[in-house]
């Protein structure tokens, strides 16, 4: 520890010069001739920075004392330090009053802090345990590191702007996608890894890459140890720095900056027309409840950052069910966000964020729901987010549910509706054909009440969180025991049906069964109304051995094993025809809902069917079966869909189409290549009728 007496003070701080420096921007910003520090802080009574000539050096080489008459204006802390150049490191050290029962004032100016603005981090000298209590950590900190964002050539790239109702998305965790050896990359669980599987994506046909969290996370917390193996948080969800990329996913973060290598993957991605998503968690960070470690927002502002129990705050309110809750309509918060959003589309060109547990962000600085929160409407205005999607997780571990009405009119939403509603059908409870042509239609009765179309709905099936699908037709129960917790973690009722034998089975009727409800799935997933996304590895067959909640398991539990392309080479092969056929019809990707209106074949825009003709069964309880025609416009084919989820075949009548003829195109009962038909090779239907056969799905087309 650097003693901090006066003639040591200057000692050191005689480096480098400095100056007062500026307000604006926060963070560290470097220039030609040096840097300039800004860190916003109501309550603090003063202010350090220690600056290291690498962000992994043990001591500063010099530390500055912000003197609150020149380098403070309002409540913002700034200093410019002439010399400074980009990769040095630096980090604070910030003290003011302990309150933590009356305030929640947390200052601790033993605990050293890394800038909530940070660019980029180092982890090489962290010990999370060092962080807790009142033990001076200098040694076992981590560092920001002052990053030169003007330092790359994006070559013209920029982010690509396709209309979301086009957008097929495909929901990966970076590390997972390519961490196992079969992945053959030369640079595993990577930034530089996921370009490396750009063919494959393209190949796939989606359009966009949903990322995990990539916002700076502490790897190295040890959650449990299980048979002697420590389980870390593998998923990302438990941020500390918003503006950092995770320094994990990257092959040599010393060499190539973790800014540079996000960079990399971005403009690879985008060269093959493929968007980046990122899933960001502003709900609540890696310092948790009133026993976490210090990292940056509880040691630099506690009351400010944090909804705190009003009647004793040395406590967090816990709406995200991680221990504490952001207070992000407050409006240094708010502001924090939306700069945070504006930089990843400005400086890193992303195309979108779906936002976890986003009903958090509507809730005011009492923690009850708002009508109109500022946060989320700053979002929704910005400029620079105009053309960017927003796709929200309408709800939050605090009870708020917010599904068809979340605050805001751009925001997609995850249909949690479609996913339970289309999983009990698959499986074959009776009497939902109402439910079910609502979600088919892009959930009309969720959104069009308050003016809001089929592209607010994210349609799912399976997410990261929960059963894969290959899972889902496998496994009736959950099977956690990896996870150390007594199988009690992750949800009990996942709407799923193992087909007749719990886990994996050699029974070929039962893998058959299992192959086929993997195709109805990702049929109807592709042929509804709204945006749809996939979870990566569903289209080979990926399982997690029946574990729902694999959020620590950084192994073979989560890894891609890109061997089951061969092996399920039938799925990949549906999936990939299935997302090819629903680029094809413009009547599978509508902007509006269905309104009767008719094409110049008579047809209505949609028509409900059940095995004859207009008489959908909307009232029988027993109903275990739905078809529906979708009407071509402007000379675009017809669709028609019909969907047994029995037991047993059924034999459903086809409606007459003037001039025209029907085409078979999907028959999920069919192996492949007659599950789903190239084009040009669709084969002619003459009868008026078609057998569909038991738990299957079969899709024509009239030309």
């Amino acid at each position: 520890m650097i003693a901090t007496t006066k003639t040591n003070q200057e000692k050191i701080t005689a480096d480098k010069s400095i100056e007062p420096g500026r307000t604006h921007p926060l963070g560290a910003t470097p220039d030609c001739n040096g840097v300039n520090f800004s860190l916003f802080s109501e309550h603090a009574t003063s202010v350090e920075l220690l600056i290291f000539d690498r962000p992994n050096d043990h001591q500063p080489s010099q530390i500055i004392k912000l003197n609150p008459k020149t380098n403070k204006t309002f409540h913002f802390w700034h200093v410019y330090v002439q010399g400074l150049k980009p990769k040095a490191g630096y980090a604070y050290r910030v003290d003011g009053p302990q309150d933590l029962h009356g305030s929640g004032h947390r200052f601790n100016k033993n605990k050293v802090l890394i800038d909530p603005y940070s660019k980029g981090n180092s982890h090489d000298l962290w010990n999370r345990i060092d962080a807790l209590g009142d033990k001076d950590n200098l040694t076992t900190s981590m560092r920001s590191a002052v990053i030169d964002l003007d330092d790359y050539d994006w070559q013209g790239d920029r982010p690509l702007g396709r209309p979301i109702s086009s957008s097929i998305i495909y929901e990966m965790h970076v590390g997972g996608l390519t961490k196992s050896a079969s992945s053959n990359c030369k640079y595993p669980g990577t930034f530089a890894g996921v370009i490396e599987k750009i063919p494959y994506l393209k190949e796939l046909g989606i359009t966009a890459v949903e990322l995990l969290p990539i916002f700076d996370f502490d790897q190295q917390e040890t959650l449990r140890e299980v048979d002697g193996k420590p389980l870390t948080n593998y998923w990302g969800y438990d941020p500390h720095s918003f503006f950092a990329p995770e320094t994990s996913y990257c092959y040599d973060p010393k060499e190539t900056s973790p800014i540079t290598q996000f960079r990399d993957m971005v403009k690879a991605l985008h060269k093959e027309g493929i968007e980046v998503i990122l899933d960001v968690v502003f709900n609540h960070t890696s310092e948790g409840n009133h026993e976490g470690p210090t990292i940056n927002f509880r040691g630099i502002d506690n009351s400010i950052y944090y909804h705190l129990v009003s009647f004793d705050k040395q406590y967090y309110m816990d709406y995200s069910g991680c221990g504490n809750t952001v207070n992000c309509n407050h409006p240094m918060v708010d502001k924090l966000i939306v700069e945070c959003l504006e930089f990843w589309v400005r400086e890193m060109h992303v195309d979108g964020f779906r936002f976890d547990e986003g009903s958090i962000l509507s809730r005011g600085l009492d923690g009850a729901p708002m009508v109109n929160p500022a946060v989320l409407w700053h979002i929704e205005t910005s400029g620079t987010l105009a053309d960017t999607k927003m796709i929200a997780e309408a709800w939050d571990a605090g009870g708020l549910y917010q599904i068809g009405y979340f605050p805001g009119y751009r925001y997609a939403e995850w249909n949690g509706r479609y996913r339970d509603d289309i999983r009990k059908f698959v499986k074959g409870d009776p009497g939902l054909v109402g439910a079910v042509a609502n979600r088919l239609a892009g959930s009309a009765d969720l959104y069009e009440y308050n003016g809001r179309t089929p592209i607010n709905g994210i349609n799912f099936i399976t997410c990261h969180d929960g059963f894969t699908l290959n899972d889902l037709v496998s496994y009736n129960y959950k099977h956690n025991e990896a996870n150390g917790e007594g199988n009690r973690d992750g949800i009990d009722e996942n709407l799923s049906w193992n087909c007749g034998i719990e886990g994996e089975t050699d029974n070929p009727e039962v893998q058959a069964l299992r192959k086929r409800q993997i195709k109805n799935f990702a049929a109807i997933l592709l042929l509804s109304q709204g945006i749809p996304m996939i979870l990566g590895g569903d289209e080979f067959g990926r399982t997690q051995k029946g574990n729902n909640n694999g959020y620590c398991q950084d192994n073979e539990i989560n890894w891609f094993d890109w061997n089951l392309i061969y092996k399920n080479a039938e799925i990949f092969r549906f999936f990939k025809s299935m997302i090819a056929f629903r680029k094809r019809y413009g009547s599978l990707c509508r902007r509006g809902f269905f309104n009767g209106e008719t094409n110049e074949r008579g047809l209505a825009d949609i028509s409900w069917h059940g095995c004859q003709l207009y008489q959908p069964g909307w009232d029988d309880s027993n109903s275990r079966a739905l078809a529906y025609t979708l009407a071509g416009f402007d000379g675009a084919v017809d669709i028609h869909v019909m969907l047994n989820m029995h037991w047993e075949s059924l034999e459903f009548e086809i409606p007459p189409i003037p001039d025209r003829n029907w085409f078979k195109v999907v028959d999920t009962a069919q192996e492949s290549p007659l599950d789903i038909l190239e084009p040009c090779r669709e084969v002619l239907i003459q009868d008026n009728r078609y057998q569909v056969s038991d738990r299957s799905i079969a899709v024509l087309i009239s030309q």
